[in-house]
């Protein structure tokens, strides 16, 4: 996998691609975590997991291991 929501740097925003949806929580993709939505890092916890991201409108922490799973590709 290319980039992913893990990649992201704090402030930096991209567009979901895809989902490994059998890797995920599906709260995550009921919270709006799917293809087409814009997501921004917003902060790194301290030790650097997890990542509180805003996605869909929502503000979401998420483990790394999960982020890495969720393709997107960058926004300038």
């Amino acid at each position: 996998m290319g980039l992913s929501i893990a990649s992201l740097q704090v402030g930096e925003r991209g567009i979901i691609c895809d989902v490994a949806l059998d890797k995920i929580p599906l709260k995550l993709l009921e919270m709006g975590c799917l293809p087409g939505k814009e997501v921004e890092l917003l902060q790194k916890a301290p030790l650097k997991d997890p990542l509180y991201i805003r996605v869909n409108g929502s503000h979401l922490a998420i483990r790394v291991e999960t982020a890495s799973q969720i393709a997107i590709s960058k926004l300038q």
